[in-house]
């Protein structure tokens, strides 16, 4: 009888078979080896014996649970297991879109044919266009609107909600400028703020400035508390470069915000020009905002240079007009980081929102904040570790020329935000000397500006002299 195949080993011994055991002979292991790389043998596996016992009824009883006996009158389908879900309202749009910091809210709610640093005429109300009907809500359903006498409009009360439907030539254009049109005469500014914090509905979701809107719709707008009074007169000492009956020309000095704005309600220029020409010398226009008074277009805090001003309403209009058809020619002077690789050139990137840096812009393409915008420039000196440009903007987005020489690799010095660096000494510039700063904010400023006079219509340029932090910097950078 043959020998029992086991797992090859000096010290094994052939056994007898176990009883049952088929006749066979021993098998070598298929391809395998033992550890120590020598072929061998392993033992046959034991055939698996089925169990001949079936199991009984009592026994499938007790593991198998029995079905419960319907009861007379119920239907025969299918009942769930557990409660249907609610369904799920529509998704609101991303955060990005929804909450957005003021200056970036602002510009996605304005038309690309209008520049950021023009600052948005406010309407006078007026009689509700034609193509859109107002929905008077049920009383006590969340306020109602108050029709003035004479049928001039809703005087609109904090807190009414107004509804509006779409319809007829209101049909296709965007949420924003409807809003804008219809809601009894609020600002641009105005409406975008409430569209981002959720006071503007359409169809009673929460909606982009951006939506072309279609007919049926219906426009929920709730009236926002009334802004803030304006600024008071302050007496602050102004360089003006011109002066007359209907506008002005300011030299606007480092450091001072153009009007007051949420952590900025003092030391404003608006409160200076208050002090000068609405207190003293006659008025101011107020087609800005009482926040605003005479405001036309503004420049960055630490930027310097000519700014303009309107005395009463017929000058804004005619200045802010020129602004927004890009008829002006604006002039700045700006010290850069490094050189410019070419002499002229023309920079042309959209700019939006950043994506994580509130304060900041950036240039994006295809997204929904980018707008166009031109910069040209053309290289006056150059001093190895720095530049001195000449900057023509033709368009106003928010940070364009320090966005657009930040893109290029050099950006305007002592730019806290693009440049990285918030004082210029003599180290930086890689120069002995005495460590003091040189230079404590952007050296960025607006030499000239030329405009038509509202009245004449003659081309008039206003230019403001260099500043003396600025000089001051050309002559270290000079050897001086």
């Amino acid at each position: 009888m043959p020998v029992r195949a086991t797992k090859w080993s000096p010290k094994t011994t052939p056994t007898a078979p176990s009883p049952g055991w088929p006749d066979s002979v021993p098998r070598r292991s298929r391809g395998r080896r033992s550890r120590n790389g020598t072929p061998g043998l392993r033992t046959a596996s034991r055939p698996r014996r089925r169990s001949t016992t079936a199991r009984s009824s009592a026994s499938l009883s007790k593991t198998r649970p029995q079905r419960r006996p319907r009861p007379p009158g119920v239907a025969d389908f299918p009942l769930p297991n557990r409660p249907l879900k609610p369904r799920r309202p529509p998704p609101l749009p991303p955060r990005s879109d929804r909450l957005k910091d003021a200056i970036p809210a602002k510009a996605a709610a304005q038309s690309d044919d209008i520049d950021d640093d023009v600052i948005p005429v406010v309407a006078e109300p007026g009689p509700v266009a034609g193509g859109v009907a107002p929905i008077v809500p049920p009383p006590g359903e969340g306020g109602a609107v108050d029709v003035a006498a004479g049928g001039s409009g809703p005087r609109l009360i904090p807190g009414t909600v107004l509804l509006l439907a779409v319809e007829g030539d209101a049909v296709g254009i965007r949420l924003d400028q409807f809003v804008v049109r219809h809601a009894g005469g609020a600002s641009r500014s105005a409406v975008a703020r409430a569209i981002d914090a959720g006071a503007v509905r359409v169809d009673g979701v929460v909606a982009k400035a951006s939506l072309q809107l279609k007919a049926g719709m219906v426009v929920a707008y709730t009236v926002p508390e009334p802004a803030r009074a304006g600024p008071e007169a302050e007496e602050i000492p102004l360089e003006f470069l011109y002066l007359d009956e209907v506008m002005g020309a300011v030299n606007k000095p480092a450091g001072m915000v153009v009007h007051p704005a949420k952590g900025n309600w003092k030391g404003t220029l608006a409160g200076a020009l208050k002090w000068h020409l609405e207190r003293v010398a006659g008025g101011l226009s107020t087609v800005g905002g009482p926040t605003r008074p005479g405001i036309v277009h503004r420049l960055d805090r630490d930027t310097s240079g000519v700014i303009i001003v309107a005395r009463n309403e017929e000058a804004h209009h005619a200045l802010a007009r020129q602004f927004e058809q890009r008829t002006t020619e604006k002039t700045y002077l700006a010290i850069v980081q490094g050189e410019p690789r070419f002499d002229r050139d023309e920079i042309s990137l959209p700019i939006g929102i950043h994506p994580y840096q509130r304060e900041r812009m950036a240039v994006r393409r295809d997204h929904s904040t980018s707008r166009d915008a031109v910069t040209r420039y053309e290289v006056l000196e150059r001093f190895g570790k720095a530049a001195l440009l000449s900057v023509t903007p033709k368009t106003g987005r928010t940070h364009q020329i320090r966005v657009h020489l930040a893109a290029i690799g050099c950006p305007v010095l002592a730019d806290t935000l693009y440049s990285g660096r918030s004082v210029v000494d003599r180290s930086f510039l890689r120069l002995r000397g005495d460590p003091a700063p040189l230079l404590t904010r952007q050296a960025l400023h607006a030499t000239s500006l030329a405009i038509d006079h509202p009245l004449d219509g003659q081309r008039r340029r206003f230019e403001a002299p260099i500043p003396a932090d600025i000089l001051s910097l050309l002559t270290v950078l000079r050897g001086g």
